[in-house]
């Protein structure tokens, strides 16, 4: 019986115009896309949500948004979330996203489950955002029970790690990203059966 190709969601933690995350984020779409995958890549701007507010879910139920996002994800075998690090963790657009959607009951179960991870981060200091990774890997693992593969990209100084055309520009984060790539696809693909 033939594989079916893989569904993957990707996206930014940041919706900063020029955000590196973004460009982290345009590269893994592309190269997923490139490694046989089907690729959904999309801004987390067109998802706009109140702060988690348990009094508000309760008074107004879950938003609409939410639902949207719930439902995207449900329908995708994994997804690539690239991370900017604010102040040594997740930043607050992100986590927010992952709290409304982990809200959302999808056909008996939390969207995120049985659905694979990869990652990557993006920080203008040496470290490249892996203590953001740290804490997604956690949310994403063990608040959600998702699967997040064990290698990840790391892109430090990344105010200068892209070129004008959005290409990383050292050789060894290309590829660590493409080490990502194949790992996701690949499990991913074993995944949707």
């Amino acid at each position: 019986m033939a594989r079916r190709t893989p569904k993957l969601l990707v996206f930014a933690g940041s919706i900063r115009t020029g955000a590196l995350s973004g460009k982290l984020a345009a590269l893994a779409a592309r190269d997923l896309a490139a490694a046989g995958a089907e690729v959904t890549h999309i801004s987390l701007a067109d998802y706009p949500l109140p702060i988690y507010d348990g009094d508000l879910e309760t008074r107004r139920g879950i938003p609409d948004n939410a639902t949207r996002l719930t439902k995207l994800i449900a329908a995708h075998d994994g997804a690539f979330i690239a991370t900017p690090e604010y102040n040594h963790s997740l930043p607050p657009l992100l986590k927010n996203a992952i709290d409304w959607v982990s809200r959302h009951e999808h056909s008996g179960s939390l969207p995120f489950w049985n659905k694979v991870y990869g990652m990557g981060s993006t920080s203008d200091g040496r470290v490249g955002g892996a203590r953001a990774l740290l804490d997604l890997r956690k949310v994403l693992a063990t608040a959600v029970r998702g699967m997040v593969i064990a290698e990840r990209v790391e892109i430090s100084m990344a105010q200068h790690a892209f070129d004008e055309s959005g290409e990383l520009v050292d050789e060894v984060p290309r590829e660590v990203l493409a080490t990502v790539v194949k790992s996701l696809v690949d499990l991913a693909g074993q995944m949707a059966g």
